[in-house]
């Protein structure tokens, strides 16, 4: 037997796993993105800014075009990680990338963020163990996403035992892992390798790998492209906006004074000295000489935030003080503005940064929270869709085949309940129109479940079928419920109206329906029957039977209709049941002479 990582190269050689789900059908899981990214070999683009891949010249040989050809889209990848580190200290971006994950790992009602489905129990409770207990998503999840968000890109190194499957899995930093992806026409196959950009011997298999990528802009391939991206150019102007108003807060905001020094009749070659001694005199500066640690006041220093001096003479001059006021910023707007668009790249709302100017009312608000649910519910695909392979490759290691390898979906809480709420409404408005359309008469059922819910016609037919069965179960649940009856067991039902209406409906009640030919002949003159005739009451008849008790009585033809002989027949039975019926003398401890039953038996009651 071959050992489990060729096998698990040989599942994941042409980067899709396909296995046959139910009859005529297949189930394909892209595990790694193909169908999205396409083949690199033949798509070289180009980023139009950041110039990501950069020169795609190789020097070297071998399935990768050399290790030169991912040199420089390496490079430029640290680039962008630098600016990505550098806007995550900015509280706006910072929040931003908390907001990402805190929505993506919402718990649903029973306490669980991610929910797996599948028509086999084992492989439900395996996969369970393997993303709770094993991956530990509950604590792990959260620092992967704000990690993805943040790069675009998330490593996780899978630890991987045949037999066992997945045993650990430890997250890789972005700036040390390469992807690897070219066609190699020796082998016809496209090939994905991961290594340590520090160390070009250490190489991981797709399958050791699990790469979660914000697939995006196909310029980045074969990498993702982050979320902070679209704001990176914002947040460069803002910074470069922010620092000019914080000079001129601290350079022109300062008011000054002006010092008008009347000079009188000094010549004019004495002014400066005059006015240094004024300036001197006026204003000292502290300075500590560094050579000898003296104190000294005549070192005095003039930049732009001093005050100004000025001489003056003149017959009407007189020494003043005036004060020039700071100059007003008006770059505020400029800045919000900047702010507007970086937030608008971000696509998160304004009110969920803790800026809530803008809101009107909850429908404002009810509509941002559904557009930023489907970000958040696209980044959540992307994640299960990592996920699924993580699970495919712990089956496949633990011995699962064929369709059981592809036979369970993963999903995330939704993060808004509005955008739940809003599915419910529209169902709901569907189910309305249809009940409306179908009292209506004026459209046949086909038509409802063909142009109202998209259906084809197996799937109606199904549902018809399916309803069939469940009105079934409503009335066994129903029947067990009430009466204490199973159906399915005694095959008899108890307590519908049919039932209610033959219990008080007697045999003479149920007329037979006419079926047509001679009507039946009544009591004629000369029978027995009639009031004339030889027992005209019924009761020799009823003495007759009472005599013989043996003889089933059967009525003929002339006495069908005298319900009084009837009458007279079944009180002859009841009689004659009740006189065989033997005398038991009951003691005084209540037990019978008769050993073989007692006064509770069925026979001791009329």
């Amino acid at each position: 037997m071959a050992s489990l990582r060729k096998r698990l190269q040989n599942l994941f050689s042409t980067n899709v796993v396909v296995r046959k789900f139910g009859k005529d059908r297949l189930k394909i899981v892209d595990t790694n993105k193909l169908q999205s990214t396409g083949n690199l070999s033949q798509t070289r683009l180009a980023d139009r800014y950041s110039r990501l891949h950069g020169s795609r010249k190789t020097t070297g040989q071998g399935s990768y075009g050399g290790y030169d050809s991912n040199y420089y889209a390496q490079q430029n990848r640290m680039m962008l990680y630098t600016d990505y580190e550098m806007m995550d200290k900015d509280p706006i971006i910072s929040s931003a990338l908390d907001i990402y994950s805190d929505e993506s790992t919402l718990a649903d009602q029973f306490g669980e963020i991610l929910t797996i489905k599948s028509n086999n129990t084992n492989i439900q409770k395996i996969l369970h163990n393997l993303y709770y207990d094993i991956l530990n998503i509950d604590f792990n999840m959260w620092p992967w996403i704000r990690n993805l968000c943040k790069y675009g890109d998330f490593y996780l190194k899978l630890d991987i035992s045949d037999g066992l499957g997945i045993m650990n899995a430890r997250p890789f930093s972005a700036y040390e892992i390469e992807r690897l992806e070219e066609f190699d026409e020796q082998k016809g196959e496209y090939e994905i390798k991961f290594r340590h950009s520090y160390s070009e011997l250490d190489e991981y298999d797709v399958f050791e790998i699990a790469h979660f990528r914000m697939i995006s802009d196909s310029n980045f391939l074969p990498y993702g492209r982050s979320m902070l991206e679209g704001a990176r150019q914002e947040f460069q102007k803002l910074m470069m906006l922010e620092d000019a108003m914080l000079i001129h807060r601290i350079m022109r905001a300062p008011e000054k004074r002006v010092f008008k020094v009347d000079i009188g009749n000094i010549p004019p070659n004495e002014v400066d000295t005059f006015m240094e001694q004024i300036i001197n005199k006026m204003k000292k500066v502290p300075y500590v000489d560094k050579a000898t640690g003296n104190y000294n006041l005549k070192f005095n220093l003039n930049n732009m935030l001093e005050d100004y001096y000025l001489p003056v003479r003149g017959g009407n001059s007189q020494t003043q003080i005036d004060t020039l006021p700071g100059m007003t910023f008006t770059g505020i707007d400029d800045i919000e503005y900047v702010k507007n668009k970086m937030m608008a790249a971000l696509k998160i709302p304004k009110p969920f940064l803790g800026y809530d100017e803008g809101v009107e009312g909850k429908t404002t608000l009810a509509s941002m929270d559904i557009r930023f649910a489907r970000t958040i519910e696209r980044i959540q695909k992307i994640v299960v869709s990592e996920l699924a392979k993580i699970g495919i490759i712990h089956l496949y290691s633990q011995g699962f085949e064929g369709e059981d390898l592809v036979g369970f979906e993963l999903e995330l809480t939704a993060p808004s309940i509005i955008y739940d709420q809003q599915k419910v409404a529209l169902m709901n408005e569907k189910i309305q129109l249809a009940t409306a359309m179908k009292d209506s008469k004026l459209v046949s059922d086909k038509y409802i479940y063909e142009y109202i819910f998209n259906m084809s016609e197996d799937q109606w037919l199904e549902e018809r079928a399916n309803v069939v069965e469940d009105l079934k179960l409503r009335f066994r649940q129903n029947q067990i419920e009430q009466e204490g009856n199973d159906p399915t067991l005694t095959g008899t039902s108890y307590g519908t109206p049919h039932d209610l209406a033959s219990i008080h409906m007697s045999s003479d009640d149920v007329e037979e329906k006419d079926k047509g030919g001679r009507p039946p002949e009544g009591i004629k003159y000369g029978q027995h029957a009639n009031e004339f005739g030889w027992d005209p009451t019924g009761a020799k008849t009823m003495k007759q039977v009472m005599n013989a008790p043996n003889t089933t009585f059967q009525p003929d033809n002339r006495m069908r209709h005298k319900k009084s002989i009837a009458t007279a027949m079944e009180s002859a039975n009841i009689i004659n049941k009740m006189s065989k019926k033997k005398s038991k003398l009951l003691k005084e401890d209540g037990t019978s002479t008769n050993n073989s039953s007692s006064m509770l038996d069925e026979d001791n009651i009329l």
